[in-house]
């Protein structure tokens, strides 16, 4: 007995040594198994538009999987799972006579226990020392953990291709759906990529990804998971493959700017966040923006063919009484430049600022009616220089009404104006409705002589058709976990700019410009509608702000490198038209 007693503890130590010299990890990451999960955007109908992550992945629990997900990766996958404690040794036999006939290691006879082992604690290398270690591990899971509870890891961190981790990151890349929305053909394509996601990618490779799903339905048929039928029916229903999901396309400025405003939100990198951002994008409404965009912008280029080349061009649109951003396009081209014009760029305002003008002429008492003296002027400086603005037209008009000074846009009587007004309430009025930039403290600033980005300059005009209100424009909805805890919910704040009849005579002054001022070129759009065009100096930018109903979009075109845009270029002939021509597509 002694004998025996010290063979067996000679044996359970060298047994012991073995193991300590194999250094094989610990399983307590996969009893508590809790990735980083990737960060979901959504548009304002919740639909997927860019997923955030180291690894593209979103862990589902299997009671939001159709029964048929666990069952066909089984099928494909370790046919025994269910029977075995985590080793298939039928398999690993049979993948060693193969190896061996083949002189290398190329089947593995891994069960799904194995590659959650390998998965989790191991490295991909392929030694047989490694595949050792994976034995052990995978023996050591089964007996740990529940079958259910080990294919729920499976299924949430095998890799699917496409940069998709995970059956539900992989539905929305392949499908653009959600797990729990797969059929039984889509769910036979998923299962038939984890033993080579690139060669089956339904996406790359239909006919191989189509001869994989037909081998994957025929096991699950063979197992008993579905009839004959049934499989035969899932084959020859041709998917919806939605491409790449995650690609960003007309949506590229959109998100560059959402990505920036909830990392800063919540303090830290959305790649490992695992949130659900719910944003205000309305994908139509963006994509016709791009197209408007280019539209215009070919059109500037086309006109001035010897000129300094295509500009650059900007366009957002939001709903004004809420301020959510419907649209947000900050140039031609996001995979070429990702500078975003419609909020970094800061350029001349030009007469676009003028409405902000007589705004605070109004609430100071004066009507449409006041009459201004159109004239020439020379004001000298506090540098001692005289300066002496012009009209666009070079013309003077003599005595004119505030209303038809707007309406024509006429220079000389905007800057009486705010002569007489006074500069400090202008700057008020710019600041409640939300223009954030450095504004000049002298009289250049009713020519619009202030730097401002495309999108504060837009929902500037807010108070013009919410009477008189302006709320902070908003890109993000809520910010909530996977597990659907809220951690930000926007809150829209409405703040007093200017008095309602104030707000009411502007509306009707820009409803003109349309109808018969410099915003001609926009008319022919459905509903209510008006807007100012603005053209800086040298005619290096063109703008264009305008309202239908409460819609609010404003357009900018211009020069990166601040060129002239051409000589007949100007907010009229330049910018209106792209506005018109988006407002009129996405009207509603």
């Amino acid at each position: 007995m002694f004998g025996v007693g010290l063979v067996l503890t000679m044996f359970l130590g060298v047994l012991l040594f073995v193991l300590e010299q194999l250094n094989i990890p610990g399983i307590r990451d996969v009893s508590q198994y809790n990735p980083p999960q990737a960060t979901l955007i959504l548009d304002r109908h919740g639909k997927l538009v860019d997923l955030v992550a180291k690894e593209r992945r979103i862990v589902v629990g299997l009671d939001k999987m159709p029964p048929l997900v666990p069952k066909a990766f089984v099928a494909a996958e370790d046919g025994r799972f269910y029977e075995h404690p985590g080793l298939d040794f039928f398999s690993v036999l049979r993948a060693l006579i193969n190896n061996i006939r083949q002189g290398g290691k190329s089947q593995g006879g891994s069960t799904i226990t194995q590659q959650v082992a390998k998965g989790l604690l191991l490295t991909p290398e392929k030694t047989y020392l490694r595949k050792f270690k994976e034995a052990i591990l995978a023996w050591r899971i089964d007996r740990q953990l529940s079958k259910d509870e080990i294919i729920y890891i499976y299924l949430n961190h095998i890799y699917l291709g496409e940069g998709a981790y995970g059956v539900e990151a992989a539905a929305l890349t392949y499908f653009d759906k959600h797990a729990a929305e797969l059929n039984l053909g889509e769910i036979a394509l998923l299962a038939g990529l984890p033993q080579a996601p690139s060669r089956y990618s339904p996406i790359d490779h239909w006919q191989k990804a189509h001869k994989r799903q037909r081998y994957v339905l025929n096991r699950m048929a063979a197992d008993g998971y579905v009839s004959e039928s049934e499989a035969n029916a899932a084959y020859n229903i041709a998917p919806k493959l939605a491409g790449s999901a995650h690609r960003q396309g007309a949506n590229g400025y959109y998100l560059q700017v959402v990505r920036k405003r909830a990392e800063k939100m919540i303090g830290g990198s959305l790649q490992t966040a695992g949130l659900e951002i719910h944003t205000n994008l309305d994908q139509r409404a963006q994509k016709e923006g791009q197209r408007a965009v280019r539209a215009g912008v070919a059109a500037v280029a086309a006109r001035n063919s010897g000129g300094n080349g295509a500009p650059e061009a900007a366009l957002v649109a939001l709903d004004g009484c809420n301020g959510k951003v419907r649209a947000l396009i900050g140039g031609t081209d996001f995979s070429t430049t990702q500078f975003n014009r419609a909020v970094q760029a800061k350029r001349p305002a030009g007469s676009v600022f003028k409405p902000l003008v007589y705004s605070a002429a109004l609430e100071k008492g004066w009507t449409t009616d006041t009459i201004i003296v159109d004239e020439p002027l020379s004001i000298r400086g506090a540098d001692g220089k005289l300066w002496q603005p012009k009209n666009f037209s070079g013309k003077n008009y003599g005595p004119v009404s505030l209303s038809r000074a707007l309406i024509y846009s006429y220079n000389i009587p905007a800057v009486k104006t705010m002569q007489q007004v006074g500069v400090k309430p202008v700057h008020q009025i710019a600041r409640a409705a939300g223009i954030s930039t450095e504004l000049p403290p002298d009289l250049s600033l009713a020519l619009g002589a202030a730097d401002v980005s495309p999108l504060e300059m837009s929902a500037s005009y807010q108070p013009f058709v919410c009477e008189g209100a302006y709320t902070l424009p908003t890109l993000i909805e809520t910010i909530r976990t996977h597990g659907g805890e809220t951690i930000y919910r926007h809150k829209p704040k409405q703040n007093a700019v200017m008095s309602r009849g104030s707000a009411g005579r502007v509306k009707s002054m820009l409803k003109e410009v349309i109808s018969r001022g410099t915003g001609k070129r926009a008319a022919g759009v459905a509903g209510v509608i008006g807007g100012k065009t603005g053209t800086s100096d040298e005619n290096r930018d063109a703008w264009f702000i305008g309202f239908q109903n409460q819609r609010i979009t404003g357009v900018w075109v211009g020069h990166d490198r601040n060129q002239s845009l051409g000589r007949v270029e100007n907010g009229g002939r330049t910018a209106a038209p792209i506005w018109r021509d988006y407002m009129a597509r996405t009207g509603r």
